[in-house]
């Protein structure tokens, strides 16, 4: 569904390549590719072997890099980052890649995720004498680095990393070396790919799609990548655990044309579907589903149960664009400026929704009053998820507990809230089969902490739910 309404944001991608004359060029183009993870802020951080180089700022990849600053941004390797404030909040200050400049050498770190110690460490830093600029998470790991003193950069780095704890993938960009590294439960999502001699890294493979790069593995939990002139190498700065990738990521968050962790995403949507179709059938006379999301599972949800799939909603994609601003009953109306549902198609019709989540109701009710008032007779809402009952602490901006609506309302009462004449989730076991299937899940298992309760890392009292924003 559309993140501007639905209440659920990702806070980041990250982007990284190593061994290319268009560093910066390429970089760019990957960050159009994963625009969908942030876009309150971009930034850019080239080498040249001998200083960093640096262009951010706060708005999409065309507003920050609209004025040839790419052209400036000179180098073989390259960062780079886009943003979606969530821990830290927004503002120029915490637009990554963040730049630390010391007497000895200048690192670029760009991360993806949330730190769920991070304010036990900054309180201890902040004692120790630290003074930090930011109120980003990001900040805590290059404060972290520095302590270690005068020792090989990637010892330093193995050693901050086993300080911290909670979700993150990072890059970091020296005059002289590019580091990877992911957690030890592999939360969050990054790849690796080759362009010709070129390495390249990103949160999500439709960047290798975008540039032309081909993919050759995933980073391994609790893996440090080192890459200089000396080529590439790795190593484990802490024992892998379980892996459990964040399970909303092929839910929701990630583009249909990325494989994660070997895994296609619109296929394990569609297989969500198809489970759904199983665990909560109904008769009806067409299935729509709600863009962009959405749609792998009700193609899924079709083919299971042999009712056609239809357009039944569209999404308008310009009126985030707009500078006029909406009537007052526009406002009321919401999700009508940026959904219209297709009266041709659902007009005395028994409609199945298939949405792939719910996260306070608003918007699903303003969804299912839109079909009915385009002439549905009965409108069956079908969630291709587990209802969302817990807040994340792992770089996703889901609301607290009291503002979600599975966590406060029966599933009846969720269904008279909405409006629907039936309501149904996928189970935690039919998102499980449909995303790990018949693979070893200690290799390829999710997070469903956000449906169950059960954090995959220790939750500490003050750790920071990720603001929500309306």
């Amino acid at each position: 569904m559309l993140a501007e309404i639905k209440g659920l944001n990702e806070e980041c991608g990250v982007f990284a390549i190593w061994g290319h004359e268009k560093a910066a060029e390429m970089t760019y183009y990957g960050l159009h590719a994963l625009q969908h993870r942030g876009q309150e802020g971009a930034g850019i951080v080239t080498t040249d072997g001998e200083k960093l180089n640096v262009h951010k700022g706060v708005g999409l990849i065309n507003d920050v890099f609209s004025e040839g600053e790419v052209s400036r941004l000179t180098g073989h390797a390259a960062v780079g980052h886009v943003r979606y404030a969530t821990q830290g909040g927004g503002g120029f200050e915490n637009v990554q890649p963040l730049v630390f400049r010391s007497q000895t050498n200048s690192m670029a770190l760009a991360h993806n995720g949330n730190l769920v110690n991070a304010h036990q460490l900054k309180s201890q830093l902040e004692a120790q004498g630290s003074i930090l600029q930011t109120t980003s998470d990001t900040e805590v790991i290059a404060h972290l680095i520095k302590r270690s003193g005068n020792v090989p950069m990637e010892d330093a780095i193995s050693s901050a990393l086993g300080m911290i704890k909670g979700a993150y993938a990072f890059s970091i960009l020296t005059e002289d070396q590019l580091f990877i590294g992911l957690d030890p439960r592999g939360l969050r999502p990054l790849s690796i790919g080759r362009l010709g001699d070129a390495y390249v890294v990103a949160s999500e493979t439709c960047a290798f799609d975008l540039i032309g790069a081909t993919y050759e593995r995933e980073v391994y939990p609790g893996e440090l990548i080192i890459i200089d002139e000396d080529g590439f190498r790795t190593r484990q700065f802490t024992s892998p655990m379980e892996r459990t990738l964040c399970s909303m990521e092929y839910v929701y968050f990630s583009r249909p044309d990325s494989d994660l962790n070997e895994t296609n995403v619109h296929a394990s949507r569609k297989t969500m579907g198809k489970q759904l179709a199983t665990e909560s059938p109904v008769e009806a006379d067409v299935v729509t589903g709600v863009p962009d999301s959405s749609i792998s599972a009700a193609i899924g949800f079709s083919e299971a149960t042999g009712i056609p799939y239809e357009l039944g909603l569209i999404k308008n994609r310009y009126v985030g664009r707009t500078f006029i601003q909406p009537s007052q009953e526009l406002r009321e109306q919401g999700v009508k400026m940026k959904l219209s549902a297709v009266r041709g198609i659902v007009d005395g019709k028994r409609v199945v929704m298939v949405d792939d989540s719910i996260v306070r109701g608003t918007t699903s009710r303003r969804i299912v009053r839109l079909l009915k008032e385009a002439g549905a007779t009965e409108v069956h809402v079908r969630i291709a998820s587990p209802p969302i009952q817990n807040p994340c602490y792992y770089g996703i901006d889901t609301s607290t507990k009291g503002e979600l609506i599975a966590a406060n309302h029966s599933l009846e009462d969720m269904r008279e809230i909405i409006g629907a004449d039936s309501l149904s989730f996928l189970s935690t076991e039919g998102l499980e089969a449909s995303i790990v299937a018949d693979r070893d899940r200690r290799q390829h298992g999710v997070c469903q902490a956000c449906f169950t309760g059960n954090y995959p890392t220790e939750i500490y009292p003050d750790t920071v739910i990720p603001a929500y924003k309306e």
